[in-house]
C-alpha cells in the first residue's frame, strides 16, 4: 500500500490554477472545495486500489478521471506520484507535449 503522495511541481500549478480558476468564475469557494475534495477522494481510491487508473501508452502512467479532468499518476509500493491534471475540455492535441 502506499504510504506518502508526491505532487510534481507541474500538477501542484494545474490544481491550483483549476481551483483558482473556479473561485474567480462562481466567486465563491463553494466549487473548488468540492473539486478539491473530489481529488482528495480519488487519491485516497487509488492508494487503496493502484491499478484503478487505466493504462497509459507511457510506462507506469495512469490515468484517474474525476469529473471533467483527468488525474496522471504513477505508484510503487511507498509513493503515490500525482503527474498532472488535465482538463478534458482543452484541444487534446496538446496533451501530448504536456507528458
Amino acid at each position: 500500500m502506499v504510504k506518502r503522495v508526491v505532487w510534481s511541481p507541474r500538477a501542484q500549478i494545474e490544481r491550483k490554477e483549476i481551483l483558482d480558476f473556479w473561485f474567480k468564475r462562481n466567486k465563491s469557494k463553494s466549487y473548488p472545495r468540492k473539486l478539491n475534495l473530489l481529488f482528495k477522494e480519488a487519491i485516497n481510491l487509488i492508494i487503496d486500489y493502484p491499478e484503478i487508473g487505466k493504462p497509459t501508452d507511457l510506462d507506469n502512467v495512469r490515468a484517474k478521471i474525476i469529473r471533467d479532468y483527468i488525474m496522471f499518476y504513477e505508484s510503487n509500493e511507498d509513493e503515490l506520484f500525482i503527474l498532472s491534471i488535465w482538463d478534458t475540455r482543452q484541444n487534446p492535441e496538446n496533451l501530448e507535449f504536456k507528458l
